[in-house]
């Protein structure tokens, strides 16, 4: 086959281009290094060998796998715990990384393409999109500039500069091979548990460069290095990067408020196969988002949002899959009014929804509320107490990411006493947890409840 002349000039690509987003950016890409005691990085370890066979953070560790414990109680000492690297964002000393390089770290160490170091203190951190900023006390600082990810188009060339294995400043090249790519759902592999919507490309990247930039050939700032697609652990040609479209949301509410300030829609859903077609009699698409439950005092619930109903956009954006659902409604914030379409027996509807927070409401949340419990509570009805042979408790409407769900506690559980105070309303649990929380006794709560079908459960939920 020839290819014409005019399709060759099209899209050129020369040395020039690459050395001049290089360039550009070597600079505003930094070396982070963690620090703590043997006993901390004992509580760190399961991040540090992160060795799924599918899901590979890359927060590489400069000794090769964790030491043996000395029996002896000599005064610990600090070391080197794990290596990653930061994207400057602004000129005195704000660097935004991925959350598992600062994660357990007592002491954060940032050192300049230029050598300079200097100590670094955690903004706020964000699991759920595992997106950290940290700060370090710099001035007229080499900043790369923000760029749009919505913009970026399959094929496109794109760099990837970190700290791969401690090599400092390395640049790699490859090219965009997905966007909206949720590795979970893609690869049947274990969910990370947090938000997925990468950009895919084939850059070579490596333990180390977590938390580094990935940038278009103009030198903008596209996506921060998160994540490897391996079998072994090792880069074999598919590497992942959060878009700037959800970096910039979540760096501003953790710059400004101190958390990430997350709207929900408040639905169950699962993407829309072929299979679920078939099943489920699906008409006038076939793609989006199927609602299977829809939570009580959502927005969905408010916009009228029915299980059954396909989700195609949310926002203006659009939510073939998972991925772009996710990506869509993390541009968001709780009170935002946005406009769901959807499909409903063949037939497409616009809704008007506005956004709420976990708490089922629009308001202001702030470093440790009760919102980082990551789920809602509600009234236990009369029947209930009645059924139960009980006469207090406040149930567990919906469970996301945070301390009730590593702890263990599903949706409707009704939790009868924290700490041994009897709970009979939302307002007792966050009574109790500020209490907790302000208070210099261990952060945790020792949970005693019951669940519908009359099994009671005790839980331990660390703050």
């Amino acid at each position: 086959m020839t290819v014409s002349a005019t399709a060759q000039t099209n899209h050129p690509i020369s040395q020039e281009d690459f050395t001049h987003a290089a360039e550009s950016t070597v600079n505003g890409v930094v070396s982070i290094k963690s620090y703590g005691t043997p006993r901390q990085q004992s509580l760190s370890q399961g991040m540090d060998g992160f060795s799924d066979p599918f899901f590979e953070y890359f927060f590489g560790s400069p000794f090769g796998g964790t030491q043996p414990r000395q029996r002896q109680q000599a005064p610990e000492k600090e070391r080197q715990l794990g290596l990653g690297s930061g994207v400057i964002i602004s000129e005195d000393g704000y660097i935004v990384t991925n959350n598992h390089v600062i994660e357990n770290a007592q002491r954060l160490e940032v050192t300049l393409n230029d050598n300079r170091n200097y100590n670094a203190r955690v903004i706020g951190s964000d699991p759920t999109t595992d997106l950290a900023l940290v700060k370090i006390d710099g001035s007229d600082l080499h900043v790369i500039p923000m760029g749009d990810s919505e913009k970026l188009k399959v094929g496109e060339w794109v760099l990837a500069v970190g700290n791969p294995f401690g090599f400092t400043s390395t640049v790699t090249s490859g090219i965009v091979s997905a966007k909206a790519r949720n590795i979970s759902s893609s690869t049947g592999s274990r969910s990370s548990g947090g938000i997925e919507s990468y950009i895919q490309t084939d850059a070579a990247v490596n333990h180390g460069n977590s938390g580094g930039a990935l940038v278009n050939l103009k030198g903008e700032l596209v996506g921060i290095n998160t994540a490897i697609y391996s079998q072994n652990g090792s880069y074999v040609g598919c590497s992942f990067a959060i878009p700037t479209s959800i970096v910039n949301k979540v760096i501003t509410d953790l710059k400004t408020y101190g958390t990430v300030q997350r709207a929900l829609l408040g639905v169950t859903f699962t993407e829309v196969s072929p299979e679920l077609i078939k099943e489920k009699n699906i008409k006038g698409i076939n793609s989006g988002v199927y609602v299977v439950e829809v939570q009580d005092r959502s927005a969905a619930f408010q916009a009228d949002i029915k299980p059954a109903d396909v989700i195609v956009s949310l926002g203006g954006y659009p939510t073939n899959n998972t991925a772009q659902l996710q990506e869509a409604i993390t541009k968001f914030s709780p009170g935002d009014e946005v406009e769901i379409v959807i499909y409903r027996d063949g037939e497409k509807i616009a809704k008007k929804a506005t956004l709420r927070n976990a708490n089922g409401d629009t308001t202001i949340t702030r470093p440790g509320s009760i919102i980082d419990l990551g789920c809602t509570f509600s009234a236990v009805k009369d029947e209930t107490l009645k059924q139960l042979e009980i006469t207090n408790g406040v149930s567990v409407a919906s469970v996301e990411e945070g301390p009730f769900k590593n702890a263990g506690v599903k949706t409707g559980f009704i939790i009868l006493s924290i700490n041994g105070q009897r709970v009979s309303k939302p307002e007792d649990i966050e009574r109790i947890y500020d209490a907790i929380t302000k208070g210099n006794d261990d952060k945790v709560m020792f949970i005693k409840g019951i669940y519908p079908t009359g099994k009671q459960a005790y839980y331990a939920v660390e703050l």
